[in-house]
């Protein structure tokens, strides 16, 4: 299984930067993890978006599925000419409504509902979902493979099932938009990074990236943090090719 980094910033990238959009490949198989704004274009570095096989979206804050609102156009071209057979499949939570009835944009996209309940088998990859606490419903997303595991947390505070459900992955990818002094000043739906770092450790798991990195904030103190509890805790760096 490999990962490319396409964006990695929330709620809002830096100049040059993209929000969360993570590309995740097996065999031929091409899955999309959310599509905040700026990832089409860096996907499109990697790929062409008609080779996508399918996108899961965490939740539907706009630094994570603005680009969705874009890529539809494309997507539409290449159905009525020809290029695409079958609208791309695009999992999201079902609330907010008013932002899930938005998503639906003629042979775009065949729009399916997700929750804590439901298994998925995509290609190669056995998808299951958690709901954190955020916001607004927001799914950690697991995927499994013959050849690992990846978990990605989506945005969530710390809750305690959050443990069980990164168990043992390869590789965690796991939001620390707030510095731990952050959480002291009162401010909730995010982790901070030494929090994101003490749920790996527990979990067992392989590798840890921190990603939704917060664009006015140097990331140095959010790894600092992190490797207190997690030693090898790396930051999401945009562009990057991991294998898990």
């Amino acid at each position: 299984m490999e990962l490319t980094l396409l964006g990695c910033y929330g709620p809002y990238p830096p100049a040059g930067g993209a929000c969360s959009g993570y590309l995740v490949r097996e065999d031929d198989f091409l899955l999309l993890l959310d599509c905040g704004n700026g990832v089409l274009s860096r996907l499109r570095e990697q790929t062409s978006f008609l080779d996508l096989n399918a996108v899961v979206v965490s939740h539907l804050h706009a630094d994570h599925i603005s680009d969705i609102m874009i890529m539809r156009y494309g997507l539409e071209i290449a159905f009525n000419s020809g290029l695409r057979k079958a609208p791309l499949s695009l999992y999201v939570p079902a609330e907010p409504r008013s932002e899930f009835e938005r998503l639906p944009y003629k042979n775009a996209y065949d729009v399916k509902s997700v929750s804590s309940e439901i298994h998925l088998q995509e290609g190669p990859f056995k998808i299951a979902f958690l709901q954190g606490v955020h916001a607004v419903p927001s799914f950690s997303i697991r995927l499994e493979t013959s050849s690992g595991v990846l978990v990605y947390s989506g945005d969530t505070e710390y809750h305690s099932e959050l443990e069980a459900f990164a168990k043992g992955a390869d590789l965690f990818l796991c939001e620390a938009n707030y510095l731990e002094a952050d959480l002291e000043a009162g401010l909730s739906n995010h982790l901070c990074a030494a929090g994101a770092a003490q749920i790996a450790a527990s979990a067992g798991v392989k590798q840890l990236v921190l990603t939704h990195l917060h664009p006015e904030r140097d990331p140095a103190l959010s790894l600092a943090e992190a490797v207190k509890y997690f030693p090898t805790a790396r930051l999401a760096e945009e562009g990057q090719v991991m294998l898990v």
